[in-house]
């Protein structure tokens, strides 16, 4: 089910009024309800996907029940790899399996030898990335005895399959959402009012600013040859303005939704576009998913703790990771490795966590901002592009020179009136978000007037379009 789709604008306030007048004093009777309308919700895409959501929920809620009583570090490891083996074969499975049969018959290929694999048409499950690493830091932690194991399967379902977050995040840890399904929510209207807040927000973000770039960057990234270098730079930006209003403004309504019923999911996005450095935007960008590589892959690999060598070994793992947990397909790969190579200076020279705080802005601050912001538009490149070969002659086009037109943006008046929209909005929520950047504050806080206003924006610029999925719902 979208967020941006009919069925949930009637889904939502359906759940929210069962919630709220119908299950007041029951917890159990919330959770309860609560884990069948995120079934509901997850299902609607289709209800095999479901079998996925169950096996994972079921084998680590048992698994860690069993861990969480047994003393043999030996046994206690055996727990683990079977959690590890179970969630990370499924996700290999359905996201990686026609990846590595490709690559194996291309392999022999270029030794003359013709291989015949069988190669399956697998539909990837939505969100299966995202839960598999939330149940996964769950079973982490139990091990660490960080965290006692649930006893309770309804509450523990709930925190896996929670709607909002479900299909692409943020990635929860278990120590934030799961005790807030333990406690009796009371309606917190201030709570409520700013998830409606970030609700408008996010919207405005998906629907005025991604999808109108989406139709742009669609274009110019299916035949760049056909595009001049200022509409290749053009086509670069966009996409980094759409995946950002894709991917935050999703998280910004799952936020936001999840505060309508009294909980508090963690901050996915810090306005990463103002960043001075590559460590800083990674500090800004999927928060959730860098802190989990950083907290469950890098410092077990040993972190920052040993030689600079180590340190680059390491910072060079996660990123390449990171890049292939996006997606099945060399492209993203390469992504990371670029991620990682712009971060390894700042690593080598200790000023990878030079940025931790605003202060005042400097001259030299605003210019990294633009540097910054053009290092991760190139790279963008790559994790658009359907092919190593095809973003590579991209970025070359981009410095060729090759003409100077505008054509595609200037064609006709319904051209110029989206690209007029395109920028209008993208400059709208630069300046709420600096604004809001420069006062060292985590997230957007609109008044009531500037809610009215975002509400307009979305119904004059958005409300005619089909509804278009979320990027991040492939990975």
């Amino acid at each position: 089910m979208l967020f941006n789709s009919l069925t949930f604008l009637i889904f939502l306030p359906t759940v929210f009024i069962i919630y709220w007048f119908f299950l007041r004093n029951t917890l159990k009777g919330r959770n309860l309800f609560l884990l069948i309308a995120s079934y509901l919700f997850y299902g609607w895409w289709d209800y095999r996907f479901l079998s996925l959501l169950i096996i994972s929920t079921l084998v680590d809620f048992v698994i860690a029940l069993l861990m969480d009583k047994e003393q043999r570090d030996k046994r206690r490891k055996l727990l683990l790899t079977i959690s590890l083996i179970t969630n990370l074969g499924l996700l290999g499975v359905f996201k990686y399996y026609n990846f590595f049969i490709e690559n194996w018959v291309n392999m022999w290929d270029a030794f003359g030898v013709e291989m015949h694999v069988s190669s399956w048409r697998i539909i990837l499950p939505v969100g299966i990335s995202f839960y598999t690493f939330q149940t996964l830091s769950y079973v982490i932690d139990v091990y660490r005895k960080q965290l006692r194991a649930s006893n309770n399967f309804i509450q523990f379902a709930a925190y896996v399959s929670f709607f909002p977050q479900l299909v692409a995040g943020p990635i929860e840890r278990a120590t934030n959402l799961l005790p807030q399904f333990s406690r009796l929510h009371k309606f917190d209207y201030t709570l409520a009012r700013s998830g409606i807040s970030l609700i408008v927000w996010g919207f405005f973000k998906k629907v005025v600013i991604a999808d109108n770039a989406a139709f742009f960057v669609n274009e110019i990234f299916a035949t760049p040859e056909a595009f001049s270098t200022p509409e290749l730079w053009m086509g670069a930006i966009l996409f980094g303005f759409q995946i950002y209003g894709d991917f935050s403004g999703y998280s910004d309504i799952a936020i936001g939704t999840a505060r309508l019923f009294g909980f508090r999911l963690m901050t996915n996005f810090k306005f990463p576009y103002f960043s001075r450095d590559i460590a800083e935007f990674w500090r800004r960008w999927h928060i959730s998913l860098s802190t989990w590589f950083r907290d469950y892959l890098y410092i077990p690999l040993g972190g920052s703790r040993g030689s600079k060598k180590m340190q680059l070994r390491n910072t060079m793992i996660i990123f390449l990771v990171s890049g292939f947990w996006h997606g099945a397909n060399w492209t993203f790969i390469v992504w990371g490795a670029i991620h990682a190579l712009l971060f390894l200076p700042l690593l080598l020279t200790n000023r990878n966590r030079k940025h931790l705080d605003i202060q005042r802005l400097s001259i030299r601050n605003y210019s990294s901002m633009i540097l910054t912001f053009t290092l991760v538009t190139l790279a963008w490149v790559f994790f658009r592009a359907d092919n190593i070969t095809i973003a590579t002659n991209y970025i070359i086009s981009m410095f060729n020179f090759n003409g100077s037109s505008l054509d595609l943006f200037l064609k006709s008046q319904k051209m110029i009136l989206l690209t007029g929209i395109t920028l209008l909005s993208i400059f709208i929520m630069l300046r709420y978000e600096f604004r809001t950047f420069k006062r060292n504050q985590v997230e957007i806080s609109l008044s009531s007037p500037h809610i009215l206003f975002i509400m307009l924006l979305i119904l004059m610029f958005g409300v005619f379009k089909n509804p278009a999925d979320f990027i991040y719902f492939q990975f």
